[in-house]
């Protein structure tokens, strides 16, 4: 584990990165003795700092939920990022992509909680009980670290790696719908170009919800009513480049787009 002055290092280089649009090299290639709770620990502090200025948590995000991700991370569990109003982004308007270093879109179903969550003991009919609605999303991914090429603890660290997300209008009650069997298409410019099932995330988007509850509840972290949870995707992430228009369509629960200048 890292001193808390080598965290702090790298958590400024992060934060300037982002603020810059300036990648940095991979976190592990400095501290090759960086772990995963070095990693979080990192994370907060920069959510910290963004809470400080006046920014507010209003959500989570999962991330390397499928299987394919974790091999190839070398890992057997996701791993999660925090969701602030400052990176809500809105149907009508439209982002330019120079505000990022390599944005990327993925598709999810989203989770909007009515309730709070239970923390260490949270089950998956607790998050059912929990959510009073599933709605489409596009989440907006992005690196700060050079070319994508990172680390567990590279992506944990920048907070794993989100930069957005767009919800769609439409909202269907868990009671209404099959989770785990939602069909997902998404164009871009008007072109097919990935499609999947919400069942990629686990086997069943409700179990990296549960999971997420009670890993936040370790680091003294609560899923509370009115939260949004990405679970993860149900597609690969599509690099966004100027002028692209996203759309994505899920079977029974709706669309929703997302558009660069």
């Amino acid at each position: 584990m890292l001193p808390t002055t080598q965290r702090n290092e790298l958590a400024e280089d992060l934060e300037a990165a982002e603020r810059d649009r300036v990648p940095i090299d991979p976190l592990v290639t400095r501290y090759p003795g960086l772990d995963v709770v070095d990693a979080y620990e990192i994370q907060l502090v920069n959510i910290g700092r963004r809470t400080s200025a006046g920014a507010r948590i209003v959500g989570h995000k999962v991330g390397l939920s499928s299987l394919a991700m974790q091999q190839m991370m070398g890992v057997d569990e996701p791993d999660y990022g925090h969701l602030l109003d400052d990176m809500e982004i809105f149907e009508d308007r439209p982002l330019d992509t120079s505000r990022y270093c390599f944005p990327r879109v993925e598709v999810e179903v989203a989770f909007v909680l009515g309730k709070d969550l239970p923390g260490a003991n949270c089950t998956e009919d607790d998050v059912l009980d929990a959510t009073v609605a599933f709605a489409p999303s596009i989440e907006l991914i992005d690196s700060r670290i050079k070319d994508w090429k990172i680390g567990l603890a590279d992506t944990i660290a920048d907070n794993a790696s989100s930069a957005g997300w767009v919800l769609g209008t439409g909202r269907v009650a868990p009671r209404d719908i099959d989770i785990k069997n939602i069909d997902a298409v998404l164009t871009r410019n008007g072109e097919r170009i990935a499609e999947g099932r919400s069942d990629a995330v686990l086997g069943n988007p409700v179990t990296a919800v549960a999971w997420l509850a009670r890993k936040v509840d370790s680091f003294g972290v609560r899923l509370k009513a009115g939260d949004i949870v990405l679970p993860g995707s149900c597609t690969r992430a599509i690099d966004a480049r100027p002028g692209d228009e996203f759309f994505a369509d899920f079977t029974g629960l709706g669309t929703v787009s997302l558009h660069f200048v």
